[in-house]
């Protein structure tokens, strides 16, 4: 078949092995249609590269009111937090949610196979979660359904996305502590690979660090659950160093060094200065009192739902990157360094 004229009805309908009323009746969601081939049908639209005219208008008249979701890992109190605050605004807006993750860290198979799972159920549009799923894997679903990115900014063509402004909040976090008068602050650096956001924050605090006339030093981890083994096996070189301060890519890797501090003895504790970063959940407890900084992951999951609906339903066909702004949350980790 020439491929270099645009394709019409009756090329989906010789691709799929059907009549042309067919087609017409599964693209605009008219009429009876068999499962088995309305789905030759779809696949035949994508493959040729009408999806975007006529299927995806017949998505929407023939929509089921759900959203999938697809979360990284429940068990991290940012994931748990940003689903409810999904589902909140979702049945705001009379929609549903089906979500899915897995019962570990969901690697990049793992979640191309859950969103397939859920273009199975017919979903009318996703929301996607899990920071190591790379642009050039979502944007092929894009021929499909309409698709937001929560808690990563994305610049692809037609991925929007909402996210936090990790770069602005890791300088906020460095600039407390350089105005408490620490100059030697030791940063844990997670991977990239691991977490996007975490190195985010991690590489703004050594930046904002380093232009204050500080000197950063740098604690290298491969993911957040390795910083409080890697500072306590580091300690000696921190010390040595006349390390003051250590600043963490969350609230969870925070308490972990904390504990390591605790367990060394008073000294130590009363040495150092510790910041966490997230500031939601128990952990930011004014009884805790740790020093972090509060991002709005719940406005991120109720802006992520908003904006996909008015996808959903044809309100914009513009892409988006909203970026939000939280705020340093004081509390007793952090000390000035004469106190």
């Amino acid at each position: 078949m020439n491929r270099t004229h645009t394709p019409t009805i009756l090329d989906v309908a010789a691709e799929a092995g059907v009549s042309k009323s067919a087609v017409s009746r599964a693209l605009l969601g008219q009429g009876s249609v068999s499962a088995e081939n309305r789905e030759r049908i779809e696949a035949a639209a994508t493959k040729l590269g009408y999806v975007a005219n006529a299927m995806a208008r017949s998505l929407v008249r023939a929509r089921t009111r759900t959203i999938g979701v697809v979360l990284r890992d429940v068990r991290k109190p940012y994931y748990a937090y940003l689903q409810a605050a999904m589902q909140a605004e979702a049945e705001r807006h009379d929609y549903r949610i089906v979500t899915t993750t897995n019962a570990r860290d969901l690697e990049v198979e793992d979640a191309v196979r859950e969103i397939t799972n859920l273009l199975s159920l017919q979903v009318d549009g996703l929301v996607i979660a899990p920071a190591r799923l790379p642009s050039d894997v979502i944007t092929p679903f894009l021929d499909r359904l309409p698709v937001v990115v929560a808690g990563r900014r994305e610049t692809a063509p037609g991925l929007s996305s909402v996210s936090t402004d990790d770069t602005a909040g890791g300088a906020a976090m460095a600039a407390h502590l350089r105005s408490l008068g620490h100059e030697r602050i030791a940063v844990a650096l997670v991977d990239h690979t691991y977490s996007h956001r975490y190195h985010e924050r991690g590489t703004a605090m050594l930046e904002e660090v380093r232009r204050s006339g500080g000197e950063p030093v740098l604690l290298p981890a491969r993911r957040d659950l390795d910083v409080g083994e890697r500072f306590d096996a580091e300690f000696d070189r921190l010390d040595a160093a006349g390390v003051t301060a250590v600043m963490c890519p969350n609230d969870a890797a925070a308490m972990d060094v904390l504990e390591a501090l605790r367990s060394r003895g008073a000294g130590p504790a009363e040495r150092y200065s510790v910041t966490g970063y997230d500031g939601y959940g128990p952990l930011a407890s004014p009884y805790i009192g740790l020093t972090t900084f509060r991002t709005p992951q719940e406005e991120v999951g109720r802006s992520a739902v908003d904006l996909l609906i008015e996808k959903i339903e044809e309100r914009t066909d513009q892409d988006k990157s909203v970026s939000l702004r939280g705020s340093v949350i004081v509390g007793r980790t952090a000390r000035a360094v004469h106190a």
